[in-house]
């Protein structure tokens, strides 16, 4: 029996940028976008993205939002003082309304910009 001097070992499946793609939920042209920006791991296969699982974790590393504070139980007092003073607006007080109101058209008079044929 011939002994083996190294371990086989097979190579790692590279995914195209649509399967990737599909993995996260996005479009193949943002993943080709950000390879291209260099702004995600990616390999390339002559002109080709090409994708490993370990690229796709990373990625998904890269991407993930944290929380910026530790979550606690907010105390009861803290939602009393969080709540928003409600305005008045009562007809006739200077506080707005909140409706929003159109502003009359900049050419609003339209004889100027006639021509006479």
């Amino acid at each position: 029996m011939a002994e083996q001097t190294g371990a086989e070992v097979a190579p790692a499946r590279l995914y195209r940028p649509d399967e990737v793609a599909a993995v996260l939920g996005c479009s193949a042209w943002w993943v080709k976008d950000r390879a291209r920006r260099r702004q995600i791991p990616f390999a390339r296969v002559g002109r080709a993205y090409r994708f490993t699982a370990a690229h796709l974790a990373e990625i998904i590393r890269l991407h993930e939002e944290r929380p910026t504070v530790a979550a606690r139980p907010p105390s009861p007092g803290a939602q009393l003082a969080a709540a928003p003073a409600r305005r008045s607006s009562a007809p006739g007080s200077g506080a707005s309304s909140g409706r929003l109101r159109a502003r009359p058209p900049r050419r609003s008079d339209r004889a100027a910009f006639d021509t006479a044929a």
